[in-house]
């Protein structure tokens, strides 16, 4: 089972990664599966630039390390997508990959050629950790990122979040989030 991850924080150890990787260990634990998780971060990714390149073709003429990505996408099983919450949203870092996958939009549905569902089906994860109380970041990010899964063929997604964490590290001092990420990721790979 292929798997593909996107931390989505700018923040190198942080909650966001910490709780990824449980998830990533909960999988490993229960499944031989195959993880590869990309830091947004580290990575040369430019803007949707909203030019049409891909309304015919479905593929987005831009050359930076989405190309990285694209093939990843196409042929993964799971998803995850992990993000700290800014401003009631996902992080800039998540959101400008997710802009880049118009490509998929426009394939499928202007050219009618979804991703087909492969051998496990196709189930994504959402990660969301912030420091704010309210539900609203979580609510805001999650429509971001169901937009995002459904585009590219994944049509379930399930939610792990954490609010009211914000110093680096604080994810830890959090009561259930460590045992709560891990059984998520063993969950994601059964059945």
């Amino acid at each position: 089972m292929k798997t593909i991850a996107f931390l989505g924080s700018p923040r190198k150890d942080g909650n966001t990664e910490l709780l990824l990787k449980e998830v990533i260990r909960g999988m490993k634990e229960k499944s031989a599966v195959d993880v590869t998780v990309f830091n947004l971060n580290l990575m040369d990714i430019k803007p949707c630039q909203d030019c049409g390149g891909c309304d015919k073709t479905g593929e987005c003429v831009v050359d930076d390390d989405m190309t990285k990505i694209y093939p990843e996408i196409r042929t993964a099983d799971r998803i995850i997508l992990a993000s700290p919450i800014f401003f009631f949203g996902l992080s800039a870092q998540s959101k400008t990959m997710i802009d880049r996958c118009q490509s998929f939009w426009c394939e499928k549905y202007l050219l009618k050629k979804p991703i087909p569902p492969g051998e496990f089906g196709r189930r994504g994860l959402l990660v969301l950790v912030g420091g704010m109380k309210k539900n609203v970041g979580i609510e805001c990010g999650d429509a971001s990122a169901k937009a995002f899964f459904r585009t590219i063929s994944v049509p379930e997604h399930r939610v792990l979040s954490f609010l009211g964490v914000d110093a680096k590290g604080a994810i830890l001092k959090h009561p259930t989030a460590m045992k709560e990420a891990f059984e998520t990721g063993r969950d994601l790979v059964s059945g």
